[in-house]
């Protein structure tokens, strides 16, 4: 009987020691893949090969989006940046963001409107350098 609980400890150890290293390497890849930053990504071709591909760099009038965290719920597609499907996708908020809101963008930003934006902002305030910064990529997105 004591053979039996030590064996069955053995491999419950090895199974579950087995099942963290498979999640953790699944998710090592998953957490360097959607960074925006310029990490190299595999893309297999048709002979099953592995080509490195460098991934998108974040242009420089959407730096401020990717500084402040805004893509961790926006996307901002105008100007090529991927991020959440939590909010909408700001390349129209220029042009939207009174109409829908009832203040200019830049007002917007120092005091929103929505509870879910009040409450993000709220907690981290931009300053008025970041505040033009959004708005001028918002300009260039809605341009596009």
């Amino acid at each position: 009987m004591k053979n039996a609980i030590i064996i069955f400890f053995v491999f419950a150890l090895v199974g579950f020691g087995g099942g963290y290293l498979f999640s953790q390497s699944g998710s090592q890849e998953q957490a360097t893949a959607p960074d925006n930053a310029a990490t190299e990504q595999t893309q297999n071709t048709a002979d099953d090969e592995k080509v490195e591909v460098p991934a998108p760099a974040v242009s420089s009038e959407g730096e401020i989006f990717n500084q402040k965290g805004c893509l961790a719920c926006h996307s901002v597609e105008n100007l090529g940046l991927q991020g959440g499907a939590t909010g909408p996708d700001l390349s129209q908020a220029y042009v939207n963001v009174e109409g829908k809101h009832g203040k200019p963008i830049n007002e917007f930003l120092k005091e929103p409107t929505s509870a879910v934006m009040s409450s993000v902002i709220g907690g981290n305030p931009l300053t008025d350098d970041e505040i033009n910064k959004v708005v001028e990529a918002l300009k260039i997105a809605s341009e596009k």
